[in-house]
């Protein structure tokens, strides 16, 4: 048995029990947690000191792709989609994934990517449980297959006139469930689709509708007739109208809404991943940086004001939120976190956005039977903060003050003074893979 002592514990739920505290650990799962008064420690227990640390539950990123562009190892993100196999792909979205870990996240949903072979969802599949098998360290994977029509958003992707593999996208019902089947039968936990344009790619603009309804409904039925969720990219009211009635179990982005869709939305439950870190300055400057053209650039600026304004609304009429990033060539891998600093400036107080990133996120994920608060019973998944994120929720974006992450009820993560630095990340790898 662990025993973690700290100054407070945030729960994740809103609670928060003031210490000296005491987390106690056992074959991986939470066994108790409360004041020193409460929990007494017993005496074979491992200690492990956090001493007046703020320890708070596991993080997680509900939106992003780790397979995407090797945006942290190349210069240009056209000569990283064409000039890398899936294969060597596969072994940064590891390190990408590690670099996340490292700086406290310990679940994240991976939503897919596809490159010039196809897709990618069995090489993010294989990631997965080899996480999961303990051959290699990471966060716990929650993994995505693109299940998208032809001349959709998640197809512009890649360049208009590229070559493209077969059987990375379909068309009509049928062929979207054939398609549908076949990232099921891979492994994946949910199915990622798209039922408007977006802010990133080739000159589409975010109202082009991406599939009938006959369509979306069908992808949406075949994730549930598996047991799994599906994911809608929603820019528009028409796209959450549609993935409202399709029953998709979150929205992704929502740039733009309108009173019908938030009634929807709030009549089915559905919540809404917001996603906004990657319509910030910092993201534009860093697919400046990266070679994106111009126009895209521009056309993210354009619609800025109208992310925030559109989170405000939703997040005034009583939506429940989940983090999400959207983190690819940005914001950078690891830096995450971001995005709970622009809820905060919307609007959110620290303890509305520390929840998106913890209870609402594993309820979006469907795993908030284990993980997601710090609870009895559930994973020994938390984070030690050399300072309160309810205090300031920028803490969760310095490296140097998380102090020590758990995954599992094992120690990942250890910067404590006068331990032996332990990173989830070998640290000249981290040192080598520069932001663009």
């Amino acid at each position: 048995m662990k025993a973690l002592t700290c100054g407070r514990v945030v729960v994740g739920d809103g609670a928060v029990v003031e210490g000296p505290c005491v987390v106690l650990v056992e074959d991986g799962r939470l066994e108790a947690v409360g004041t020193a008064e409460d929990v007494p420690i017993p005496g074979d227990a491992e200690i492990i000191d956090a001493s007046d640390r703020t320890v708070i539950p596991g993080l997680i990123d509900c939106h992003l792709h780790l397979t995407q562009w090797n945006v942290l190892t190349f210069d240009n993100y056209r000569v990283a989609a064409f000039e890398i196999s899936p294969q060597l792909q596969q072994l940064y979205a590891l390190l990408h994934a590690q670099m996340c870990l490292d700086m406290g996240f310990t679940t994240l949903r991976d939503l897919g990517g596809n490159g010039y072979a196809g897709s990618l969802a069995a090489e993010m599949v294989a990631v997965r449980d080899a996480i999961n098998l303990g051959i290699h360290a990471g966060p716990r994977l929650v993994v995505a297959g693109f299940t998208v029509a032809t001349g959709s958003h998640l197809d512009l992707i890649m360049p208009r006139n590229a070559i493209r593999a077969p059987g990375v996208t379909a068309d009509g019902p049928w062929g979207l469930r054939e398609l549908a089947r076949r990232h099921l039968r891979t492994g994946v936990d949910l199915l990622k689709t798209c039922a408007s344009g977006g802010g990133g790619t080739d000159k589409e603009e975010p109202d082009v509708r991406n599939m009938t309804q006959k369509e979306l409904d069908a992808i949406a039925d075949e994730a549930h007739a598996a047991n799994k969720r599906c994911a809608c990219h929603a820019f528009t009211p028409e796209a959450q109208k549609m993935a409202m009635r399709a029953r998709v179990d979150s929205l992704e982005h929502c740039v733009f809404t309108d009173d019908e869709a938030v009634k929807m939305i709030l009549d089915t439950g559905t919540p809404l991943v917001p996603t906004l870190a990657h319509r910030s300055d910092k993201a534009i400057e860093q697919r400046r940086a990266a070679g994106t053209p111009e126009f895209v650039l521009e056309k993210m600026k354009r619609i800025q004001p109208l992310c925030w304004e559109t989170f405000q609304r939703l997040h005034a009429a009583g939506v429940t939120m989940a983090m999400g990033t959207d983190t690819q060539i940005d914001p950078d891998m690891g830096g995450n976190a971001y995005e709970l600093e622009i809820y905060t400036e919307l609007g959110m107080s620290p303890a509305e956005a520390l929840a998106t990133a913890t209870k609402n996120a594993a309820d979006v994920l469907g795993i908030a039977a284990g993980t997601g608060t710090l609870e009895a019973g559930k994973t020994a998944d938390l984070v030690a903060l050399f300072r309160n994120p309810l205090d300031d929720i920028t803490v969760l974006q310095e490296r140097r003050s998380i102090e020590l992450v758990m995954k599992d009820g094992s120690v990942v993560v250890d910067r404590r003074p006068g331990h032996p630095t332990r990173s989830a990340v070998h640290r000249e790898a981290w040192d080598w893979a520069k932001p663009c």
